[in-house]
């Protein structure tokens, strides 16, 4: 008997139930709303594009050009995780603090005061080698006990100036909402809302366990207009359902 199989098949006939459960429940929550005309559904189809110079592609996790988030550690004392999100060679590296608790929890905030005088490459990677030791570590999970579900909550169209706009149709701007929630429907989950360009796709990539009982997940989706859309990387603090309390 395959065990490793039957329960890969367990997990995912509970979490299409679940994805089931929340249409069931979204349909129930908006029935007095007016549904959306196949006027204004084509109007947006036929006004923007999802493209810009050729054919897009889903995100893709090994794009050389995309940008990356890694967990540097954690810091208890201040109540935060250290993001670093790599721009590409010869930039400097984005550090950022995700907030534990607080009014900001959740919320991922750029160090701004590292780059008010200088934003040189080997500085601020000095920076962050300096404060590496003093931090926790954050463990890395199977990401495939977590799931992802994406939901749109704004579309809008940008105009792209200049060669990479393939014609005069602007492309395609959405405010995604990403929900990470473990399949097994005991552990911590969390969301976030992210702006996504030509397509809203999106793709988990890891999840990071916090000794606190708290996870971080960093999850791929086109966050770069520029070109064909480069895909970039957001963290979602999930925690336990008590804590939201």
């Amino acid at each position: 008997m395959n065990r490793d199989a039957k329960t890969q098949s367990a997990l995912i006939a509970l979490a299409r139930t679940r994805r089931m459960q929340r249409a069931l429940a979204h349909a129930y929550l908006h029935r007095g709303e007016p549904m959306p005309t196949l006027r204004s559904s084509l109007g947006y189809m036929t006004s923007t594009a999802c493209v810009t110079d050729e054919p897009a592609t889903p995100p893709r996790l090994d794009d050389e050009r995309a940008h990356r988030m890694t967990v540097l550690g954690v810091a208890r004392a201040e109540g935060v995780v250290y993001v670093v999100e790599e721009l590409g060679e010869g930039e400097a590296p984005v550090a950022y603090r995700l907030w534990l608790c607080g009014p900001r929890q959740g919320h991922l905030v750029p160090i701004h005061a590292w780059y008010e005088h200088s934003e040189d490459p080997e500085e601020i990677r000095a920076r962050l080698a300096a404060i590496a030791p003093t931090l926790e570590p954050a463990m890395a999970t199977t990401a495939e006990a977590w799931m992802l579900s994406t939901r749109i909550v704004q579309r809008r169209a940008l105009r792209v100036a200049g060669p990479s706009a393939c014609s005069d149709l602007p492309i395609r701007k959405f405010a995604l909402q990403l929900q990470v929630e473990p399949v097994s429907g005991h552990g911590p989950s969390g969301k976030t809302t992210v702006t996504a360009f030509l397509r809203p796709q999106a793709q988990l990539a890891d999840v990071w366990a916090l000794a606190g009982g708290e996870a971080v997940a960093r999850v791929t989706y086109t966050g770069i207009p520029s070109g064909l859309g480069l895909s970039k990387d957001t963290v979602v603090l999930l925690t336990p359902a008590t804590s939201l309390d």
